[in-house]
């Protein structure tokens, strides 16, 4: 895996979890093809590397070498979980851990590759004038990715659990800056054979609406 990068502090950093087991997709769901010849896991990367200064990507003990590389030669840092079978919260923290010292961090799942890289910067943006955190949000329904100001690092670095950071969002939603966004994709995730089906019909804007 690489080191961490000094050169990311005071950056806003893209953190996308690909540690996950699919264990209701039956196989490897991020490395399905996406479109234009990539995989799941390559299309939400390209959406985080286009909006933040930086991206890594957080794996697990477990996650298949042509992941690893795929995602590397995405252009994204990797950066590897030890625990990430404690769940999503354990997978966040590694990866905020990893970049400790940015200015903020955008949380994305890498099973969400229907993402408007618009909608990933309306996150950046939000991060940038202030927001504590910040939030896309379709039809009033809030969604990914999630981005985090600097002062949660200790929150963010102590998570452990499947909920990620569900709780804190929760505890702390007067804070939660939601940026209305015109796109379904930020509530859309592949779990399923019939959600890749769907996924590959996703060019049509109405097929979520």
């Amino acid at each position: 895996m690489n080191r961490p990068d000094p050169a990311r502090a005071g950056r806003v950093v893209g953190v996308l979890l690909a540690a996950g087991s699919s264990l209701r997709f039956g196989s490897d769901k991020l490395l399905q093809p996406a479109s234009g010849g990539r995989s799941i896991a390559e299309a939400a990367a390209g959406k985080l590397l286009a909006a933040c200064d930086h991206a890594l990507a957080v794996v697990g003990p477990r996650s298949s070498e042509q992941l690893v590389e795929r995602l590397r030669l995405a252009g994204l840092e990797v950066v590897l979980a030890h625990r990430a079978q404690d769940g999503m919260g354990a997978t966040l923290a590694a990866g905020v851990n990893a970049a400790s010292q940015a200015s903020g961090w955008v949380v994305a799942l890498a099973d969400m590759p229907a993402i408007r890289p618009a909608s990933v910067a309306a996150v950046v943006q939000a991060l940038r004038r202030g927001a504590s955190i910040a939030a896309p949000s379709y039809r009033g329904r809030r969604g990914h990715p999630v981005g985090f100001a600097a002062q949660w690092l200790a929150a963010l670095t102590c998570l452990a659990g499947d909920s990620g950071a569900r709780k804190l969002l929760d505890a702390h939603a007067d804070q939660v800056a939601c940026v209305e966004v015109d796109d379904p994709g930020i509530l859309f995730d592949v779990d399923t054979d019939a959600d890749l089906a769907l996924l590959r019909r996703f060019d049509a804007p109405t097929s979520l609406g």
